[in-house]
């Protein structure tokens, strides 16, 4: 079960994966301070490093593992801030931290955006924002893009700076589907949502400028999960086609008994507690856990065989050892897996612009950004690429 905590940090571990919004979402947005720096940097506020070098260290797991500067300063920020946990908040002042803490001001590629609805969602039409890169007129290979954010939490705002390195990076407009949240729809309604945005793409992707034959998914978090699981469906219905699926950190089981959550139960900034509370949004009957369109895991290596070619990208948090778990069983399917672990950071690194600096994170996307393009892209080069 949850591993304990030192003495005298079981206070500052408490805060789930991020304290108020009207304590700890204030100091947050300071992380990305008020200036940006040069293409792809993040400028603290003035004066910050020598702010932060007076808050008390916070472990972050047991034993701690050692992050980069940058990210042990955010977690010693926000543990100083000492706020009510996320999973004591309503879920509107819950998503309205994380809103809060995505909206300081952080250095954006340039991109041309869209947004419009796809019919035939299981409640309805679903609305997606479509992202290109700058000045191409021809279309675009497509990337579906599902969010994390725990079923409840983040939106195309919170994910904006992400999703631009991407299409950029890939050469390839990015399809961001705008699920309904958790409790508001529960599973498997956010799933069958973004299946319907996948397959409508596949159909008509001639509609929103994107070919059609050339079409990759991926996902953060629980939006890696959800990728998953419409690679399997993708499968069980006779498509869509994917060339490339990639998870960042993803959620794909609702296990909360492995190494990784014992580890990282507390104080690195995604909790036990708060993943509880996520999965009872969106899942609170528990026996439909169980199925593999909410835990990929649980599918058989025969569901697994024949699904597109995966990156796994994984960090230190409480999802590593079942996301391991799930490279692994792909691997035993047959499919070709990329496993790649950043270990000097933390959940969310790649999405939270706080941490958009970090080697870890620059890294990350260019090898998101490298791989989703090698994959629609093929043997050309990049160079031969308009």
């Amino acid at each position: 079960m949850a591993s304990s905590i030192p003495k005298g940090s079981r206070h500052r571990a408490r805060y789930g994966l991020v304290a108020t919004v009207t304590a700890a979402a204030a100091t947050l947005s300071a992380c990305a301070g008020p200036a940006a720096g040069p293409a792809g940097t993040v400028v603290g506020r003035p004066g910050a490093a020598a702010d932060r070098a007076a808050f008390p260290y916070a472990p972050c797991g047991n034993p701690p593992v050692k992050l980069e500067p940058q990210a042990q300063e955010f977690l010693n920020e926000l543990a100083a801030a000492d706020g009510t946990p996320l999973y004591d908040l309503s879920y509107t002042a819950a998503r309205e931290v994380l809103n809060k803490l995505q909206a300081g001001p952080v250095d954006k590629l340039p991109a041309e955006i869209t947004e419009r609805t796809v019919p035939g969602g299981p409640t309805g039409p679903v609305s997606i924002r479509i992202v290109r890169p700058p000045g191409v007129k021809g279309p675009l290979p497509g990337i579906i893009y599902i969010h994390g954010g725990g079923w409840v939490l983040g939106n195309a705002q919170t994910h904006d700076r992400l999703v631009r390195q991407i299409a950029n990076g890939a050469r390839a407009a990015v399809i961001f589907v705008n699920y309904t949240p958790s409790p508001e729809a529960q599973f498997p309604v956010p799933v069958q949502q973004s299946y319907t945005v996948a397959d409508w793409v596949s159909r008509h992707g001639a509609e929103i400028n994107v070919d059609s034959s050339r079409l990759a998914i991926a996902g953060d978090s629980v939006g890696g999960n959800m990728t998953a699981a419409v690679t399997l469906m993708a499968k069980e219905r006779g498509g869509p086609e994917f060339r490339q699926q990639v998870l960042l950190y993803p959620v794909v089981d609702a296990r909360f008994d492995t190494a990784s959550y014992d580890r990282f139960a507390e104080g690195c900034w995604l909790t036990r507690p708060a993943m509880e509370w996520f999965w009872n949004a969106y899942a609170p009957d528990i026996g439909s856990r169980s199925q593999p369109l909410a835990s990929p895991l649980n599918a058989t290596v025969e569901q697994l065989r024949g699904l597109p070619k995966a990156l796994v990208i994984t960090d230190s948090d409480v999802l590593l050892d079942g996301a391991n778990a799930y490279a692994a069983k792909l691997r035993s399917a047959g499919v070709a897996v990329t496993n790649t672990h950043y270990g000097a950071i933390t959940h969310d690194f790649m999405m939270l612009n706080a941490l958009a600096d970090t080697k870890s994170a620059k890294a990350a996307v260019a090898e998101t950004a490298k791989t989703l393009r090698a994959a629609l892209y093929g043997k050309r080069a990049a160079s031969e690429v308009k």
